[in-house]
């Protein structure tokens, strides 16, 4: 009976933790969904090649994380030690790596450019904004929406400084530049300090497979987490303050497809312990 209640459970537990890795796939779409309407505004001309990072960096950002994120749960719950000591599987987990990692740091370059983006704004006069109505203008809502202007939110910017993106046609207020510059940066740091959870990851799998990750190294490994894990979830929390709701889902969900990556090396470990004995 205790057997048939455990397997239950694993069952339950295994549907709810890959529901949230297909939702994070999801995301990949509603990202670019969201990020193919914000640079019809801020590349109004096209966008090239080489700006698609800046322009599609959370989309970019996105799968590359997905696809990292299945190779930790295939290392740390699906495969055997026996399996991934195996020369062909490390071969095709570390080709799996390079393409992840390089993209990911792409997309944190993407994040830092968009950033720097955001202050490249000049005062731009006008004494009568709703005239500009249907000339192609528009305005801010948040980092990555911005409706065209029209008669109704351009009541909300009369009457105010407006300041303007250098070679487009966006137009915002001086707080609403300071409220998407400051989402920028939220970018930027969520972005690196994601790349050095995984780092730690990384680090833990390794001495996991060669019997190391006890004492002392667990200790300070367990430490730069759980900092690094704080900075994450205060990134979401502001998102969900001042962001957009994609923005907080998407890093809730993250948080939580890592608690089971945690859970999977915790167990992997405990597993080692009782084989060795």
């Amino acid at each position: 009976m205790a057997s048939a209640s455990h397997s239950t459970s694993h069952i339950i537990f295994s549907a709810f933790k890959y529901s949230v890795y297909a939702l994070l796939t999801l995301n990949i779409f509603l990202f670019y969904q969201e990020e193919s309407l914000a640079t019809a505004q801020t590349f109004s001309q096209g966008i090239n090649l080489a700006d698609i990072i800046q322009g599609y960096a959370a989309t970019i950002d996105t799968a590359a994380w997905v696809l990292l994120l299945l190779m930790f749960e295939l290392e740390t719950s699906v495969l055997e030690d026996n399996s991934l000591r195996q020369p062909r599987v490390q071969l095709a987990l570390s080709v799996v790596r390079v393409f992840s990692y390089s993209f990911i740091l792409y997309a944190c370059y993407g994040y830092l450019t968009k950033m720097l983006l955001t202050y490249n704004i000049a005062l731009y006069p006008v004494s009568d904004i709703c005239t500009m109505v249907g000339q192609g203008y528009a305005g801010i809502l948040t980092l990555d929406e911005y409706p065209s202007l029209d008669m109704q939110n351009c009541q909300l910017l009369a009457n105010q400084a407006l300041y303007k993106l250098n070679g487009q046609q966006l137009l915002g207020t001086a707080s609403q530049w300071r409220d998407i510059q400051w989402l920028a940066w939220i970018d930027v740091i969520n972005s690196i300090s994601w790349i050095a959870v995984v780092v730690m990851l990384e680090v833990d799998v390794w001495l996991q497979l060669r019997g190391q990750l006890q004492g002392r190294i667990l200790a300070i490994s367990k430490w730069i987490k759980m900092v690094l894990y704080s900075i994450l979830f205060a990134a979401a929390v502001y998102w969900g303050l001042l962001g957009d709701f994609l923005d907080f889902w998407d890093a809730f969900l993250w948080l939580v497809a890592f608690v089971f990556i945690e859970m999977n090396i915790f167990k992997w470990r405990e597993e080692t312990e009782v084989n060795a004995e």
